[in-house]
């Protein structure tokens, strides 16, 4: 079995591109193929117009999965180095060094030793790494994992300033949500194998859930008038509150004005496509259903299945 079987990726200038999958599923060999650091058997890789991400290491930030710092150095003086063998002078690289901790939660620990902080306090100095150069290209693996949720906000602001700055950017995730939020295109993986590339845009279009979340005002609320309403096809009864399927032909915006004139909303909101399903349908679809729905969804959330 191949790790990474005939992929073929382009990522416009400029771009925030996620590469999605399972654990395993063979990202993390594509990035370090992207990166120099392993070599495909066959085929060709341009990076930044250059045949080699070496060619082009100064322009380029990246961000693997597997941490690794100098433990002995101080955090300040780390962060100075790396930005220094990236061809940023000592003095712009403790500026932004200190600049970018602080916006990190980390402005204290300049001065401490990088094995005297915690797993994630080293994630966020590496990210810090990442970007100390301001890269043309910024390559994140698994930027998220194992962050508490204050800590990915944070790196999220910085990712999308990093994007707003021109920064083509490219991260993978086994975390569908972090994709749909953050990116414009979407690349999903399996088994080594490409088998989506498309933009969230499209994909909106293409898998329209058709389906209307409703929260209502008063939680007793009578929701069996909706299932006569002109255009419901299902109306499905959740924890707080209903999902409504509307037909093909059905306006959802008028289908959104009816139920709400029915069944006072909290919140109402059109369905937005979820990357999860997405992948599962494909997935399925392609493999002929040879592996089930709950480990294709324990996988994508790095969870073991317990038998």
């Amino acid at each position: 079995m191949r790790a990474v079987d005939t992929l073929h990726l382009v990522v416009p200038r400029g771009a925030m591109y996620g590469v999605i999958g399972p654990s395993g599923a063979g990202k993390t060999t594509a990035i370090r193929m992207i990166m120099s650091i392993l070599f495909p058997d066959s085929g060709a890789l341009s990076v930044l117009g250059r045949s080699s991400a070496l060619d082009a290491k100064d322009r380029i930030g990246y961000l693997p999965e597997e941490r690794g710092v100098y433990r002995k150095m101080r955090v300040g003086a780390f962060l100075s180095y790396i930005g220094q063998l990236k061809g940023v002078s000592a003095e712009d690289a403790s500026v932004r060094a200190s600049r970018l901790l602080a916006r990190l939660g980390l402005a204290e620990t300049e001065r401490k030793k990088l094995e005297d902080l915690s797993k994630g306090m080293l994630q966020r100095v590496q990210f810090v790494g990442a970007i100390i150069n301001q890269p043309d290209l910024l390559i994140l693996d698994e930027p998220f994992g194992g962050l508490d949720p204050l800590s990915v906000r944070l790196l999220r602001d910085l990712i999308a300033e990093e994007h707003r700055r021109g920064a083509t950017i490219l991260f993978s995730t086994h975390i569908m949500a972090h994709a749909e939020e953050m990116c414009q295109h979407v690349v999903m993986i399996h088994k080594g194998r490409k088998v989506l590339d498309e933009p969230m845009v499209g994909l909106r279009r293409q898998y329209d859930t058709r389906t209307i979340r409703l929260e209502p005002l008063d939680p007793r609320a009578d929701l069996s008038p909706l299932r006569t309403l002109a255009g419901v096809e299902h109306v499905n009864v959740v924890d707080e509150g209903c999902e409504i399927r509307i037909g093909a032909g059905t306006d959802p915006a008028d289908a959104i004005r009816s139920v709400a004139a029915i069944v006072a909303p909290a919140r109402i909101e059109l369905a937005r496509v979820r990357l999860e399903d997405v992948f599962i349908r494909l997935v399925t679809e392609g493999d002929g259903a040879q592996e089930s729905e709950s480990v294709l969804r324990a996988n994508l959330q790095g969870l073991e299945q317990v038998s």
